[in-house]
């Protein structure tokens, strides 16, 4: 099987065997991963281990607080606004998808939002270069790579030019290349494409930036409660840190960040080249916002879509059907994909082209 789901995705075939392990016997306990208590010296042990392999990966700051918290990415809409935008002031984001237009709807709810950019119009293939934020803006949103649109921002130091905090969706690209992870207030992502497996989101957060809203948070909301707590303000998805452990692990072993992004673009290489050159295959964005993590496409003719994707299914290639909003087909290239399913998966592409002339 080749997975190229977009999430739940792919993890190293290492991290599921030592989690099977665990739900047996955790560490030679005689316990699962699933019956320790989260305030043990084992799980604190865990716990410990991963921030610092994620501050080691992130190259970050002393003032970037980790978080392990539950609720998805998506929580993070509410919880970002709540925490850093004021009732009075007014906060910038960028809007170049389905995520990022749900992040804007939900900062609505505590202060102003003013979208300084957008290519909806244009059904988010592309985005747009040329905008400006106030100066005075709390912070300035930004979702790095659009997973249902195959869009990714390639140069982040547009949004580093622009003066104001940066708070980044990352979910579908953390870890896949190098960033300069310092600049940005904060960072949220959900686990399950590069870190680990879904049930809990990662925040990296500069402490510096929190505090100062005049309204009163509810303190599971409340970063600084998290912080303090070490993420243990209430129980923690234990099993999906574990796994998020042991995938930092691995990207270590195999060489970091700097390795993995050249595996990455490797992989993004040859897709493109691939359906660049099969007038059967037509990409969906524009050449230079093309992501390496999520890559659409349609055919020229959509009456093949069927017969590729029934074939596609034949040979063992999972999650390439298109999202409804895009259609047509979408691989998912996130750093734990061979490079070997992609020459499957092209080899194949070739193969139907021929067949169909």
């Amino acid at each position: 099987m080749h997975n190229f789901n977009a999430g739940p995705s792919i993890l190293p075939k290492s991290v599921f065997e030592e989690a099977a392990r665990s739900l047996l016997d955790f560490n030679g306990t005689g316990l699962s991963i699933l019956e320790i208590g989260h305030r043990t010296p084992l799980f604190q042990a865990v716990i410990d281990e991963a921030v610092a392999l994620l501050r080691a990966h992130m190259e970050l700051l002393p003032e970037q607080e980790v978080l392990f918290l539950h609720g998805g990415a998506s929580t993070q809409f509410m919880q970002v606004p709540m925490n850093l935008l004021d009732e009075k002031a007014r906060a910038a984001y960028t809007d170049t998808g389905v995520w990022a237009s749900k992040a804007i709807k939900e900062a609505k709810l505590f202060g102003g939002v003013d979208v300084v950019c957008s290519s909806k119009e244009a059904n988010y293939t592309f985005l747009p270069k040329e905008w400006t934020v106030d100066p005075s803006a709390a912070y300035l949103h930004l979702t790095t790579n659009n997973t249902i649109y195959g869009t990714q921002w390639q140069d982040l130091s547009l949004f580093y030019e622009k003066g104001v905090p940066l708070v980044a969706d990352m979910s579908s690209d953390i870890l896949s290349r190098r960033v300069d992870f310092s600049k940005y207030g904060l960072i949220y992502a959900g686990a399950q494409k590069n870190i680990g497996a879904a049930g809990v989101n990662i925040v990296v957060v500069n402490k510096n930036m929190l505090g100062k809203v005049s309204r009163p948070l509810p303190t599971m909301m409340d970063y600084r409660a998290h912080i303090e707590a070490g993420s243990l303000l209430n129980t923690p998805p234990v099993f999906s840190i574990y796994v998020c452990l042991l995938t930092l692990r691995w990207l270590k072993e195999v060489g970091g960040i700097t390795h993995i992004e050249k595996e990455n673009e490797r992989k993004a290489k040859l897709l493109y080249d691939t359906i660049d050159s099969i007038p059967l295959f037509r990409p969906t964005v524009a050449k230079e916002d093309r992501s390496r993590m999520n890559v659409c496409f349609v055919m020229e003719d959509p009456a093949l879509e069927a017969a590729f994707l029934a074939l596609c299914k034949e040979e063992g290639m999972v999650g390439v059907k298109g999202h409804r909003s895009v259609g047509g087909f979408r691989a998912s290239l996130y750093n734990a994909l061979p490079y070997e399913s992609v020459v499957a998966f092209t080899e194949l592409m070739k193969q139907f082209a021929e067949r169909k002339g």
